[in-house]
């Protein structure tokens, strides 16, 4: 397969490297640093909800279930708004995009502010899913533009890991807020926070060179200000992308892992306080405790990952190997857990559970990049952390269900985290059978 306009002799394969030779490392990590600082204010947006849930829960009388309820719903439009990543990223830069999300994100749960009930809180939450759901993979494929393929697990890692920021920097300033002043002032202070981002982004960002692309052989250096011409690869049709083993059970996998993810961002304070004992402030500084764990395994796998693929190491062994041995670790630790009676025993274990687990979506988003055209990252990124978001919409639901039909909140919790934990497993497993890569690449990319 050509792409297209290079110098004669000059194979495809060369492409990457001479594309990284036009990008100095620290532009490249300075315009990830600031999707890193989109990030962190997006998931504040996804996990204030479960720092202010039982304070809403007393002044507005709502049960486990109805909580759940607003979980789940929010994960319905966050699915239905992935599907938007691919239209936005053809008809808006990157920049603007991004701005747009933002913005929304910063504005769209302040009328709960104003007029509290159930029936507005589901509906800002919904429209906040709607706008988070395209961010996603807008933001990968932003990071990705100034990171070759070889190199895109690390900052894939500090991608993913700003969600661990924002619970480890965030959640107890957001607690305290919280206790202090109530929840309402902790939706206004994340407004401020957004509006400072928009701020440092019109002033900070522009796109890198690898989205669409291959560099033209007589491209100038990377000089601020200055694009960088390129030139696309043939697309490849799309259901070759979405019908590969490797696209199939990597999506099952992450849908099961970031239900994990979600019934943290919903239920975790709540298990601590009312399940575990603990005051509202602790449960919200703890909150940040499974975060720590994955932040520093997500950032160490990363980075070796990345040395290993650039030493000659294959994809599958990388980037499905070791996030499968960690989806089973997590698994086997979260089936423990109705087991534990001590409280701190089961904090420690949940949160070297969901550590464990919070691997897989940088090194596995990472593989599912490699399978397509650059100029279609956006498109399947979409479509795969759509699908991802299934397990949002079904699992904090379930989870206030089980935990208001328990012997006792501390069993329901429990329950509903060990159930998970075995799905998890399971995933891993049909991963390490169907999932690979380089295969699945070669045969797409074969289609073109």
């Amino acid at each position: 397969m050509t792409t297209g306009n290079l110098a004669p002799g000059r194979p495809a394969s060369s492409v990457g490297t001479a594309a990284t030779s036009l990008v100095s490392s620290k532009r490249a990590w300075g315009m990830t640093g600031l999707v890193v600082f989109l990030y962190v204010v997006n998931y504040a947006d996804k996990a204030v909800l479960g720092i202010i849930a039982q304070p809403l829960a007393r002044e507005l009388g709502l049960t486990s279930a109805q909580i759940g309820l607003v979980g789940s719903l929010f994960f319905l439009t966050f699915t239905i708004g992935g599907f938007l990543a691919g239209p936005m990223n053809k008809y808006l830069t990157l920049r603007w995009a991004l701005l747009v999300l933002g913005v929304t994100w910063s504005v769209v749960m302040l009328p709960l502010v104003v007029s509290a009930s159930l029936v507005m809180l589901i509906v800002c939450r919904m429209l906040l899913g709607l706008a988070e759901g395209p961010s996603s993979a807008l933001m990968h494929t932003a990071t990705y533009s100034w990171h070759a393929p070889a190199k895109r697990g690390l900052p894939g890692a500090f991608l993913v890991g700003s969600a661990s920021v924002a619970k480890i920097a965030l959640a107890p300033v957001l607690a305290y807020v919280t206790v202090q002043w109530g929840w309402r002032a902790a939706i206004v202070s994340l407004s401020l926070l957004g509006a400072a981002w928009v701020v440092v982004w019109l002033t900070g960002w522009s796109e890198g060179p690898f989205t669409a692309k291959s560099i033209k052989a007589d491209a100038e250096p990377v000089t601020e200000g200055e694009p960088v011409t390129v030139e696309s690869e043939p697309s490849v049709p799309w259901r070759s992308i979405f019908v590969s083993g490797t696209f199939l059970s990597c999506a099952f996998l992450v849908m099961v892992v970031y239900a994990l993810t979600t019934v943290v961002l919903t239920w975790l304070p709540s298990y601590f306080e009312v399940g575990l004992g603990y005051s509202a402030l602790q449960a919200g500084s703890m909150f940040a405790l499974p975060s720590i764990i994955g932040l520093v395994l997500m950032i160490v796998s990363g980075a070796v990952t990345d040395r290993m693929i650039q030493r000659g190491a294959k994809s599958r062994v990388v980037r499905i190997i070791v996030p499968c041995v960690g989806v089973l670790i997590c698994g086997g630790v979260l089936t423990m857990l109705p087991m534990i009676d001590a409280p701190i025993v089961a904090v420690l274990t949940l949160s070297v559970g969901y550590g464990f687990g919070a691997i897989v979506f940088p090194l596995v988003n990472a593989a599912i990049s490699e399978l397509c055209p650059p100029q279609q990252i956006a498109g399947t990124m979409g479509v795969f952390l759509a699908l991802m978001a299934i397990g949002g919409l079904v699992a904090p639901y379930t989870t206030g269900i089980v935990v208001d039909n328990a012997a006792s909140k501390a069993d329901g919790y429990a329950m509903a985290f060990q159930s998970i934990g075995v799905l998890a497993a399971i995933a891993a497993v049909l991963v390490l059978v169907f999932a690979n890569p380089d295969r699945d690449r070669a045969r797409i990319r074969h289609l073109a």
